[in-house]
């Protein structure tokens, strides 16, 4: 008992410790925040925000990498006070012993976790939404808030319950079972791409055809040189929710969607629009989602290998003091949550440098099917403008948390395209 408490405390110093360690850190980068090169350049906030909208980006940028920085031992801590607490082993001894429950254990102890997990994780998410809304870039009401959450709860559920129980029961089978439950998550995989925009995307927003027929004419004009078979273009209605911007191609197929944020349509420039669809495009014609679904893929399999390897070596070394005998329990569910998202943590940087790749890539072909980067600069400047990015983020903040090039680089790219080379 002694020994638990102790490893609490340590624990606990550890978390307070990097948790402060990280802001200074962010404080620090802060500072300065642009190159001293590209000071008075296009690629400096100074140039195109208000003072105190500068001032703001910067407050708002330390804020919320914090809160993604902590946010990840936040909830391993849950997940460690579940296992050292004993509480999922209690409950299981529990479910095992009525027979009423026997049967639905497992997902009573998915929604038991996912309820501890959601709970522990909400003051972290208020604080976000709050700054978010603070610094008006959401324009959501804490109604569609808490309606989104919960969608994505009921998803989270479905999801868990069915992978715990497909992986439990390979594991009892014994053999390579992560081999076996990999297998079977690849067509999971391809069929979550297939159904994302037809079904899940609309679960939290309403899709129409876009609501200006000139522009749309333009953007399918533009879809056709660039090889995409597109009869409509898609307008989400974001407004409600945020002042950022975005467009997307996404699906396989038949559920191929050209989506385009009405924000960025009521907020652009026709060019810039263009140019935005162009970047979207490319991702399309590259076949970045096939390589991204292959990756993801391949990744899976890494973290079951692995994942399946680390915690095997932690219920030999702690499965005693936790109650925890085997793998497929209920009560090794915390367990192996949190070797998977520790071990997804710790891949972000291969996985953002990827991304990143790819958002260049993109950028580039877009600058080619257009036929020049003319807009790009004002482009990337209101969208820096609208959502508070970051023009040039701190390196660990690039390593863990950026997926497309620093909006500075992207500035950089298209002040140096030249339009002969289209």
């Amino acid at each position: 008992m002694k020994a638990a408490v102790s490893r609490g405390m340590w624990l606990t110093l550890g978390l307070i410790g990097y948790t402060a360690a990280i802001g200074l850190y962010l404080i620090i980068a802060a500072k300065h925040p642009i190159p001293q090169a590209d000071i008075g350049s296009a690629a400096d906030p100074a140039t195109f925000l208000e003072p105190e909208r500068y001032r703001q980006s910067i407050a708002y940028a330390a804020w919320s990498n914090w809160l993604f920085f902590i946010s990840y031992p936040w909830e391993w801590g849950i997940y460690v006070w579940l296992l050292v607490s004993g509480t999922g082993a209690r409950l299981q001894a529990r479910w095992d012993g009525d027979g009423r429950f026997s049967r639905l254990r497992l997902p009573l102890m998915v929604l038991l976790l996912q309820a501890a997990v959601s709970l522990g994780l909400l003051p972290l998410r208020i604080t976000g939404f709050l700054l978010s809304r603070a610094n008006g870039i959401s324009t959501q009401s804490w109604g569609s808030w808490v309606y989104d959450r919960a969608i994505d709860f009921g998803l989270e559920y479905l999801v868990m319950v069915v992978a715990a129980a497909a992986a439990f029961w390979m594991i009892r089978r014994g053999g390579r079972w992560w081999l076996k439950l990999w297998l079977v998550s690849v067509p999971c995989l391809l069929l979550a791409v297939y159904v994302q925009p037809v079904v899940i995307d609309p679960l939290y927003n309403t899709f129409s055809r876009l609501s200006d027929p000139q522009l749309e004419s333009r953007i399918l004009e533009l879809a056709s040189r660039a090889g995409i078979s597109a009869d409509r273009v898609y307008e989400v209605r974001m407004s409600d929710q945020t002042n950022a911007m975005n467009a997307y191609v996404s699906g396989l197929g038949s559920s191929l969607r050209i989506v385009l944020w009405d924000t960025t349509m009521n907020k652009l420039s026709q060019p810039e629009i263009l140019l935005i669809m162009a970047h979207e495009m490319g991702h399309y014609v590259m076949h970045h989602l096939e390589w991204s679904t292959a990756a993801a893929a391949a990744s899976t399999l890494v973290l079951l290998v692995a994942g399946s390897w680390i915690a095997r070596l932690l219920l030999r070394r702690y499965g005693e003091s936790w109650r925890i005998g085997r793998l497929h329990e209920p009560a090794a569910l915390p367990l192996a949550l949190l070797v998977l998202s520790v071990l997804s943590f710790v891949t972000l940087p291969l996985s953002n440098a990827v991304s990143r790749q790819a958002e260049l890539v993109a950028d580039r072909y877009a600058f080619r099917l257009i036929g020049d980067a003319d807009s790009a600069v004002t482009m990337y400047q209101q969208l820096a403008a609208s959502s508070l990015s970051e023009m040039n983020p701190p390196m660990l903040v690039k390593l863990f948390r950026s997926t497309h090039p620093s909006l500075l680089e992207r500035i950089r790219n298209a002040q140096q395209f030249d339009g002969s080379h289209a």
